[in-house]
């Protein structure tokens, strides 16, 4: 029995046992007391997950996959979840309990899995998983970087952020288009900001919807006073600023009364 991989849930089996084992062992933290993987598909990488001493649940949306994994791997069946990832509520399943994350992600969901993973980063100390290439080096990019933006600072400002390797098409099936990287985040010991979340969230978003032009003219809609607006950060572009400095100018919005 074999699943047919399907073109609309975005599924490349990875086929690689090297690199599946390379992906598990990328997880290095050892607090917590669960692990969850998304879109096991075959459990190519799910065999080497349940080599670890945390509790290993999986989470799949395919139902054929579903019945591959309860027919292959007995000891499994009890912490499958037949749903998505993406409307699941974390805390259903695991409590309070810590979380890691784990996995192939499927490339047309793989954002909004790092977004999920932010909401929910009080239970989600690590997170590894493998992404379309360009995607990895967009969450692990620097400042000044053309790729740089939304993406990379708020998922740098609660988690560091590694890009591990890179994996090339042919070891998938179907191979896809492009590369792959595999990328590892560890939260921060702190990973409570000092100003408003929302409104942090806000600022990073809005200067990067318009980033080709100065922070004075990106954030006009937050009705910045004339003197704030002399401030230098406000001459720069949003690309130049660092997680910390983007948590500096949402510290004077917030205190210019937004």
């Amino acid at each position: 029995m074999t699943v047919r991989a399907k073109k609309y849930l975005g599924q490349h089996f990875l086929k690689d046992e090297e690199i599946a084992e390379k992906i598990a062992n990328s997880l290095i933290k050892k607090n917590y007391e669960n692990i969850l993987e998304i879109g096991p598909g075959m459990g190519v990488l799910t065999k080497y997950l349940l080599k670890k001493k945390a509790i290993t649940h999986v989470i799949e949306i395919d139902s054929e996959s579903v019945a591959y994994l309860k027919a292959h791997y007995l000891n499994l069946t009890e912490r499958i979840i037949e749903k998505d990832f993406l409307k699941i509520n974390l805390a259903d399943y695991f409590g309070e309990n810590q979380v890691a994350i784990i996995g192939n992600f499927p490339y047309n969901i793989s954002t909004q899995i790092v977004f999920k993973t932010l909401e929910n980063k009080q239970h989600i100390p690590e997170f590894a998983g493998m992404f379309q290439k360009e995607v990895a080096q967009r969450i692990a990019s620097k400042p000044g970087s053309k790729v740089y933006g939304i993406l990379s600072v708020l998922t740098q400002a609660f988690y560091d952020v590694e890009y591990l390797f890179t994996v090339p098409p042919n070891v998938f099936n179907p191979p896809p288009k492009v590369d792959s990287g595999v990328i590892r985040l560890i939260r921060k010991d702190d990973y409570t900001l000092l100003v408003n979340e929302k409104l942090f969230y806000n600022v990073v978003k809005t200067g990067f919807n318009q980033r080709r032009k100065t922070l004075r003219n990106s954030l006009k809609s937050f009705n910045l006073s004339d003197e704030l607006k002399q401030d230098v950060i406000f001459a720069q572009r949003p690309e130049q600023l660092s997680v910390t400095e983007f948590i500096e100018l949402t510290a004077k919005i917030e205190q210019n009364g937004i």
